[in-house]
């Protein structure tokens, strides 16, 4: 962890009081530099005191600077570690022409669960499901720089498997995988995708790390083949670490609060 002497070493003198600007404004460009050219992801920066001793401002100020690079996404406040360099925004594609199927080789997500379940009535809508009909949750996760950023289940329906499925399978995440298998068979059809903000429930809190009721952003998808709705996901992702991208057309940065 870098000392104070480090830190000024690496973004030198700062004399706050004869900047124009408000200074927490000026404090935070200052730290914004350091942390392109000498911090790295995952970096422990020095305490709240330590800070505000070098650059001689009420700690009231430094948190002002630190709160708006955290709300930014350059930097994460971590429970039990302290606050530390954040890992590149991931790019959640939301654009129509975005045809990439659960399971593909080289996604990004990670599969660490599977059951048979009864769905919730929001999810059995949709994939136009009559009540209590049963269907496969595949729980997966989404990680950068060994931190997780996203948090997903997706249904697929029963009458989405082959007529050989074994309900009495393997479990746990191997199952997930053979489910992500069958999906391949489709001949797929498109799918459709709706993005908005919403608050982390206290399962998805601790997945990803956050306080139950953090800014998250739910990305939900019908996926569609033989003129059905094969599978539907709900991935929650943190808004801190997100950017909406749209095809080729760049991205737009989501931040949190």
């Amino acid at each position: 962890m870098p000392d104070v002497g480090e830190l000024e070493a690496r973004v030198g003198t700062t004399e706050l009081e004869r900047v124009p600007e408000p200074k927490h404004r000026h404090l935070k460009t200052v730290l914004s530099e350091a942390l392109d050219s000498e911090f790295s992801v995952g970096e422990i920066l020095p305490n709240e005191r330590e800070l505000a001793a070098r650059f001689g401002v009420a700690r009231a100020t430094l948190r002002q600077a630190l709160e708006q690079l955290e709300l930014e996404g350059r930097l994460q406040r971590r429970r039990g570690v302290g606050t530390t360099v954040a890992p590149p925004r991931v790019g959640v594609d939301v654009s129509p022409t975005q045809h990439s199927w659960p399971g593909e080789n080289g996604e990004a997500w990670i599969t660490a669960d599977c059951s048979r379940i009864v769905p919730p009535p929001s999810a059995a809508r949709l994939l136009d499901l009559p009540p209590g009909e049963p269907a496969e949750a595949v729980r997966r996760t989404r990680m950068t720089h060994g931190q997780s950023v996203a948090t997903e289940i997706l249904y697929v329906p029963a009458a989405s498997l082959a007529a050989g499925w074994d309900e009495a399978g393997p479990e746990g995440a191997e199952r997930g995988r053979a489910v992500l298998r069958e999906l391949q068979h489709f001949e797929r059809g498109g799918q459709d995708r709706a993005v908005e903000l919403g608050s982390a429930r206290s399962e998805d809190a601790r997945q990803l790390d956050r306080l139950p009721g953090a800014p998250v952003l739910i990305v939900t998808t019908r996926y569609f083949a033989d003129g059905r709705t094969v599978a539907a996901s709900v991935a929650t992702y943190r808004a801190d670490t997100c950017r909406l991208t749209f095809g080729n057309q760049g991205g737009v940065s989501l931040l949190a609060g």
